[in-house]
């Protein structure tokens, strides 16, 4: 599969930042109208202060369902309504752009999500993708590597949807129709369905797997052009593991469309005993090396295995803007209080390199005196947001 080069240098590339941030029954916050002036921007609180909420809101404004991935009705405040509203001021070369989102509660307790841009509603947040990227790291992500091939797959989909916003869609779409595959299974279903089924799910397959793939290509190659063994982030050899990967790398999408679903067809058997489909692109796996070491990721000490996400987090984010012409909003939970000094600054120099915006969190201010002067410094308080003194 040939992967083409990034379209726009990320030196080149657009940087939007958030100017305002209005929420309204959000989590911890009644009210809040937070005015933003700097391109790094730490938050500083006790723990349960609400500082993660901060970040939550803004990760809302991509397609899924945000950094916690919570259904909406849970990110609305207990006191509240039932709902919640969230909007953004975006300022980047072309002007300001407002973004909008909540979620209404109707009168028979279920309710909806909602997205505007300058007003306007639109039909999902995948409309945001003209005008902001969001990229994030939360100490939950801390035992990615030691951790299920599930949760590596989750990490991977967020990257993808990132760069490309259908991805989301075409994922949730795969897991509805192995859903019913499993089903027609179970009960014996007629096979001309499950010939439909089957169809269906090799097509969504190939689309999601090399989607990953071609991700994973780019990201590899821009770690490959960038990699110095003396980083204090290490860099990280990947690759995406499993049956179908090898057959759409190797193949044109309707051989491997056919191949998945002649496989899919041989294995009904074996899947209705095992009460599921047993292969496709929900049983890969992204496989992670530390690179200087050339050990696996999950062999590598709790440090490393930070300073080794961290750097892939960082590269992605650089993949973001050299792909999207954007840099991106990079979203950091708790992030310094895990690493030495030397890490801390490092970690500034780059953020402060990619050009966007970058929110910070972290419970003990002095993780952040490398940022005096160049960051807006902020105390959180439950319910409140302001400046730090």
């Amino acid at each position: 599969m040939s992967v083409p080069e990034p379209a726009i240098p990320a030196h080149r590339a657009r940087c939007p930042r958030v100017r305002r941030l209005v929420l309204a029954d959000y989590r911890s916050y009644p009210a809040l109208d937070l005015d933003i002036d700097s391109a790094i921007v730490a938050l500083t609180g006790e723990n349960g202060a609400g500082k993660t909420n901060i970040l939550e809101a803004l990760s809302l404004f991509t397609p899924g369902r945000g950094l916690r991935r919570v259904e909406f009705a849970d990110c609305a405040r207990a006191d509240g309504g039932g709902g919640f509203a969230a909007s953004i001021a975006l300022h980047d070369g072309d002007g300001e752009t407002r973004l909008g989102t909540g979620y209404d509660r109707d009168g028979e307790g279920s309710g909806g999500r909602r997205c505007r841009i300058d007003g306007v509603p639109v039909a999902s947040p995948r409309d945001f993708a003209e005008h902001v990227r969001i990229v994030w790291m939360t100490p939950a992500m801390d035992g990615l590597f030691a951790g299920s091939a599930g949760e590596r797959r989750r990490f991977l989909d967020r990257l993808v949807l990132t760069v490309d916003p259908g991805h989301g869609a075409r994922v949730a779409a795969l897991e509805r129709a192995l859903r019913n595959r499993n089903r027609l299974l179970e009960t014996g279903g007629d096979a001309a369905w499950l010939d439909a089924t089957e169809r269906e799910t090799a097509e969504l397959g190939v689309a999601v797997t090399a989607a990953r793939l071609e991700t994973v290509s780019r990201l590899a190659a821009l770690v490959a052009a960038e990699r110095r063994d003396d980083s204090p982030f290490p860099w990280a050899d990947f690759a995406l593991a499993g049956q179908l990967e090898a057959h759409v790398a190797a193949s044109s999408a309707l051989d491997a469309e056919n191949h998945y679903r002649e496989a899919l067809a041989a294995s009904r058997g074996r899947d209705a005993a095992a009460g599921r489909t047993l292969i496709g692109p929900h049983a890969s796996d992204l496989v992670v090396l530390h690179g200087p070491k050339r050990i696996e990721a999950r062999a590598c000490s709790t440090g490393e295995q930070k300073a080794l996400l961290t750097g892939l987090v960082l590269a992605h984010a650089r993949l973001v803007a050299a792909i999207s012409g954007m840099a991106p909003l990079v979203l950091l939970d708790e992030i310094a209080a895990h690493f030495d000094p030397l890490r801390r600054r490092a970690l500034f120099d780059e953020l402060a390199r990619l050009g966007g915006q970058a929110w910070l969190t972290g419970a003990d201010p002095a993780a952040f005196v490398d940022l005096a002067g160049r960051a807006q410094m902020l105390r959180v308080t439950p319910g409140k947001v302001e400046v730090a003194k």
